[in-house]
C-alpha cells in the first residue's frame, strides 16, 4: 500500500490577518510599533491558529502566533505552554528568541523573532538531515540537566497501552516491547519531542533552529535524535548508516532503540485511527505516514 502523500508546508488551515478582529490587529501593530503592510502565512504544522510573518511599514518583520482564548481555547492554551517553555530557555539556545506575549480582546498573541531561514526541503536531503542532526546534539549538550519540566516517562506513560486498542498482526510483541519504555527514554536532558520538518528552520549558513516548543519533557539525550530520523527515513535516505555513524544514536542498545520505535508506533497508529478534526484536515494523514515509516522501519531492524 503507498504511502499517504502530504501537501508539505500546506497542511494547516490557518486564520488569516485579514480575518483578525480590528481591535486584535491594532494591538499587533501597536505591540509591533509600526502598521503591518503585508502578512504571509505560515501554512506548515497542524494547527488552525493564526501564524504569519508580517512585514511592517517599517521595514521590520516579526513572526506572530494567536488564538482566540474562546473559540480556539486548545491552540490558545497550547500557546501559553509554547511561552512558558520557550521563557525556560537560555539566550544560546537554537530557537527564535520570544519577543512578547499579550492577551488581546481575547486572542492570546506572541511574537517570536523573524528569522531568515527555510523548511527542510522534501524529500529530506542528506545537507538538511546533517543540520537538523546537528541542532538536535546542540540541544542535547545545552540542555543536560534540563530546566524544570515533566519527565518522559511520566508524560509516555499512556502510550503502551494503544498497542490494546490497535489491530496488528504483532500487536503482542509490539505491546511488550512498549511496555519497557520507562528504562529506555529517562534521562536528564530536555527533549524536545516533535522534531520534525516543520518544526525545522534551516538558515542560509546551514544550521538550524527548532520551533514550536510546546511539549518538551525530560528523558534520555538521544531521543530527538531517533524521532528526527522518522520523515528521512520515509523520504528514503539511509537513516541506519546515519545511526551508526551518529555520537549519541551510536552507543543506544540497539534493543533501547525498537523499545523506543515500537512506543512511538503504538502512538502515531493509534492517533491515525482517530476522527479528523475539522481544524486540522491533514492531520490523520501525517499520523499514518508516520506510523507506516516507523512499522516498516522496526520490521527491518527486527527482521520480520
Amino acid at each position: 500500500m503507498p504511502l499517504p502523500v502530504l501537501p508539505h508546508g500546506r497542511t494547516a488551515r490557518r486564520v488569516a490577518w485579514s480575518h483578525l478582529p480590528p481591535t486584535v490587529r491594532s494591538g499587533i501593530e501597536q505591540r509591533i510599533g509600526a502598521p503591518v503592510v503585508d502578512a504571509i502565512s505560515q501554512d506548515g504544522g497542524f494547527t488552525p491558529g493564526f501564524a504569519s510573518v508580517l512585514a511592517a511599514a517599517d521595514g521590520t518583520r516579526h513572526f506572530v502566533k494567536a488564538a482566540a482564548t474562546i473559540a480556539q481555547r486548545p491552540f490558545a492554551e497550547s500557546y501559553r505552554e509554547e511561552v512558558r517553555k520557550l521563557r525556560l530557555l537560555p539566550a544560546a539556545a537554537p530557537a527564535p528568541r520570544l519577543l512578547w506575549a499579550d492577551e488581546i480582546d481575547g486572542w492570546y498573541v506572541l511574537s517570536t523573532e523573524y528569522v531568515d531561514a527555510r523548511a527542510p526541503h522534501r524529500p529530506w536531503t542528506d545537507d538538511d538531515l546533517a543540520a537538523a542532526s546537528a541542532v538536535t546534539l546542540q540541544v542535547a549538550d545545552l540542555f543536560t540537566p534540563a530546566p524544570p519540566l515533566d519527565s518522559a516517562v511520566d508524560e509516555f506513560a499512556a502510550w503502551p497501552s494503544y498497542w490494546q486498542q490497535v489491530d496488528h498482526p504483532r500487536a503482542a510483541e509490539l505491546r511488550a516491547l512498549a511496555a519497557g519504555y520507562a528504562e529506555v527514554v529517562a534521562g536528564e536532558t530536555l527533549v524536545h519531542t516533535d522534531v520534525r520538518d516543520d518544526n525545522l528552520l534551516i538558515r542560509p549558513d546551514g544550521s538550524a533552529l527548532l520551533c514550536d516548543w510546546n511539549w518538551p519533557v525530560a528523558g534520555a539525550n538521544w531521543l530527538d535524535s531517533l524521532m528526527l530520523l522518522i520523515g528521512p527515513r520515509g523520504d528514503g535516505l539511509d537513516v541506519e548508516a546515519h545511526i551508526t555513524a551518529h555520537p549519541l544514536l551510536s552507543v543506544v542498545p540497539p534493543g533501547h532503540v525498537d523499545v523506543a520505535l515500537a512506543l512511538l508506533l503504538g502512538y502515531f497508529a493509534h492517533h491515525a485511527n482517530q476522527a479528523v478534526p475539522p481544524s486540522s484536515p491533514h492531520v490523520r494523514r501525517a499520523q499514518a505516514w508516520q506510523r507506516d515509516v516507523v512499522d516498516g522501519w522496526l520490521a527491518e531492524r527486527r527482521g520480520w
